[in-house]
């Protein structure tokens, strides 16, 4: 099942001889439960086209469709709460609520939505992320490898059709990185959820399904990685003892 199509997707900034063409035409399909890289240089296209998946920004032309919704021919409104709804965000720098806790920043989409908490979910993802001793914390006392797994709780809290994580690694050192990404996709597993990932970094990107290269605003490839299978064999206990270790390190 199709979950996030792009078709003839463009973006541009000015006009005339000054004009930027940040996408150019980018057609894309995402299925249900897949973990998608999109990898390319700064400048390529690839931040832009997230903000447009996540309807963040409108498109020059073209359309996006989540869960069967084109969702730029939503009011402002209403794509305020569909985005709400069905699009959960991990981004590079955390963007978590300072003055709130770990548990009331996982749990904070669903109260702002008006909606009860489904508690088992919310246990059990705190479980699968390690995150169990760490509820009462405050952002500033947790590490960034501990502020980035409770961004991919909250993201995950209100079950959404897809994640969307912006350089989620960006500003973590490589083992704990890999400690992340890997919980991430063992979470994306385990709730048949569907995450796209834009990145820079090759090795990061070899944890998804799939890699789909975009330079100038195009696609220029796209191809499974060899990971799929054999990272999926990882459970998330085990997934969560290493990042752990790196809890530790409060790196």
């Amino acid at each position: 099942m199709t979950i996030l199509q792009t078709h003839d997707l463009k973006k541009q900034y000015g006009s005339g001889e000054t004009a930027v063409h940040a996408l150019a035409g980018i057609d894309l399909s995402v299925e249900k439960g897949e973990f998608v890289a999109v990898v390319g240089t700064s400048g390529s296209g690839k931040s832009t086209l997230l903000h447009m998946l996540g309807g963040l920004d409108r498109p020059t032309s073209g359309s996006v469709t989540v869960d069967g919704r084109d969702i730029f021919s939503l009011k402002d409104e209403e794509l305020t709460i569909f985005r709400r709804r069905k699009i959960g965000f991990v981004f590079q720098n955390y963007n978590l609520v300072p003055v709130l806790n770990v548990y009331e920043n996982i749990v904070l989409p669903i109260q702002l939505d008006g909606r009860a908490i489904d508690k088992a979910h919310i246990d059990s993802i705190i479980e699968t992320l390690g995150l169990q001793t760490k509820l009462s914390n405050l952002p500033n006392n947790l590490s960034g490898g501990q502020q980035q797994r409770v961004a991919i709780a909250r993201a995950l809290a209100s079950k959404p059709a897809i994640i969307l994580a912006d350089e989620p690694t960006g500003n973590l050192d490589s083992r704990t990185s890999q400690d992340v990404l890997s919980l991430m996709k063992v979470s994306g597993q385990k709730y048949a959820q569907t995450i796209v990932m834009i990145t820079h970094n090759e090795e990061i990107a070899q944890l998804a399904d799939r890699i789909v290269r975009i330079e100038d605003g195009r696609i220029v490839s796209g191809r499974q990685t060899h990971t799929a299978s054999a990272s999926g064999s990882v459970s998330g206990g085990q997934t969560a003892r290493r990042a752990g270790t790196a809890e530790e390190r409060q790196v």
